[in-house]
């Protein structure tokens, strides 16, 4: 059976292996996931991630959590656009996440990024996540 919300289903994944207090959670590999994992370890949000190849034709990422004195470093992290209701935002419209203290990941035409780095390059596009 396929997966209506790919994206949303990694987010779940990294959100319950938090809260289970794992290392390391599993997802399959998509090139979009790849792009909003690239964001969290740039951010700071997650220690790294890496592609396996489980077996031929078949990836997963291994996705390591990161914790700060026993607390995940990730307090809340939602989908904000949904297949059922895609969100897209000007960068003057992009709302601060936590009055600033977190981000939101944005799919651009200059690709997948945070917003301080759309801000930086004044570009706009789909909200994908919040993470804070």
């Amino acid at each position: 059976m396929s997966m209506s919300d790919p994206l949303g289903d990694m987010l779940t994944r990294i959100r319950n292996g938090q809260r289970a207090h794992k290392t390391a959670v599993t997802a399959p590999a998509s090139a979009l996931r790849s792009n909003v994992l690239e964001v969290l370890v740039r951010e700071g949000y997650i220690r790294g991630y890496s592609r396996v190849d489980v077996r031929k034709g078949v990836s997963e990422l291994s996705i390591e959590l990161k914790y700060h004195e026993g607390q995940p470093v990730i307090r809340e992290i939602s989908r904000v656009s949904k297949p059922g209701r895609r969100v897209y935002s000007k960068i003057a419209d992009l709302r601060r996440v936590a009055n600033g203290l977190g981000i939101s990941i944005l799919s651009t035409p200059s690709g997948v990024m945070s917003d301080a780095e759309a801000r930086a390059q004044n570009v706009g596009g789909e909200v994908l996540c919040e993470v804070f």
